[in-house]
């Protein structure tokens, strides 16, 4: 296991474009540190940096306290599992996990042990005699993991594995990928643009957006106490409503706003004018959709709510002082601790 550490990390590509702007970072050691953000932020970037596939402008990675900012990639003790898993179409399963072995000259008797060995963790046993093109895709990124596996790496570095999987096999790739980490104890940087991995799998979510990070923590700390405006509205499905109130943004998740009591304004909470566009009906939950004036909100309640609201009817609904949170109007940033002028 190692600390993976990143300092001033930058990458200039042609034409003055900063796709990785600075970042400092450091993970604990056998951490689970994703990286989210959108299409284009530089976290794939950061990460081939990091693995040593891609050389940074200016600034150092550091693997287990030591400057490993100009070695290559066998150099770092990493192993690597992309989207697409990069398997040898011609290979059985157990030729493919063995590959980096041989490629190391490791005798056959450790071969065999290694890959039986990788291939039980995974679930994968039964499968070693065949073709990957006979294993489905959630099997094909338990071979991958299993083959990155054998080479004893310090850090495990993933770029979006699951993304291939349909939305059903990802939520059971999801467990078991976070089982297998929580098994070997791996450092392990994930990069993902999907929040819902991020929250149910991260030890900690790192926030990127053009090339920096926004904000570094556990999935509760970035879920209820957002840095910034960007972050409010990235995480969340639907994401945090902001209302524009004197020269400042009001922040307040839709499961905070419900239909007000009446005289609530003043009494610990604070009411709004909903102009109700929509309803959906999701099963579990419903959700509001409308205005706060010019602003756009949206309410969630479990599905078994009692709730009667007529769309293109105007509602008050509440929220609670202390689910609100305060940002700068122009930088959009947070501003901690200030009581709100409502």
């Amino acid at each position: 296991m190692a600390v993976v550490e990143t300092r001033e990390l930058t990458k200039h590509f042609a034409g003055g474009v900063a796709a990785v702007d600075g970042i400092d970072l450091a993970s604990t050691d056998g951490e689970f540190l994703v990286l989210l953000g959108p299409s284009g932020c530089g976290k794939t970037t950061l990460l081939r940096m990091i693995g040593g596939l891609e050389p940074p402008t200016s600034g150092d990675v550091l693997i287990g306290g030591r400057v490993v900012t100009h070695l290559p990639p066998r150099a770092r003790q990493i192993a690597m599992v992309f989207q697409s898993y990069a398997l040898y179409p011609h290979m059985s399963v157990y030729n493919n996990i063995a590959f980096p072995l041989k490629a190391q000259k490791v005798d056959k008797a450790t071969q065999q042990q290694k890959v039986q060995w990788a291939a039980s963790i995974l679930g994968i046993d039964q499968l070693l005699k065949r073709k990957p093109r006979q294993l489905s895709g959630g099997q094909r990124q338990r071979v991958a993991l299993a083959r990155a596996l054998v080479r004893d790496p310090n850090v495990f570095l993933l770029d979006e594995p699951l993304s291939n999987l349909d939305a059903q096999r990802r939520a059971s790739a999801r467990d078991e990928l976070q089982q297998f980490q929580r098994r070997v104890g791996t450092t392990t940087i994930y990069v993902t643009h999907d929040q819902v991995e991020a929250m149910g799998m991260g030890d900690r979510i790192a926030v990127i957006d053009r090339g920096r990070v926004r904000q570094l923590g556990t999935p509760r700390e970035i879920y209820d106490d957002p840095a910034d405006t960007f972050v409010a509205t990235f995480l969340g499905s639907p994401p945090m409503n902001l209302v524009p109130r004197n020269g400042h943004l009001l922040g307040f998740r839709p499961e905070h706003f419900v239909p007000a009591e009446p005289g609530a304004s003043g009494a610990g909470s604070v009411t709004f004018p909903f102009h109700v566009h929509r309803e959906e009906y999701l099963g579990v939950e419903r959700l509001l959709y409308g205005e706060i004036g010019e602003a756009k909100a949206v309410a969630r309640f479990p599905a078994g709510a009692p709730l009667a609201a007529t769309p293109g009817e105007t509602y008050e609904f509440a929220v609670q002082t202390k689910e609100l949170k305060v940002f700068d109007r122009e930088s959009g940033l947070r501003r901690h601790g200030e009581v709100p002028r409502l």
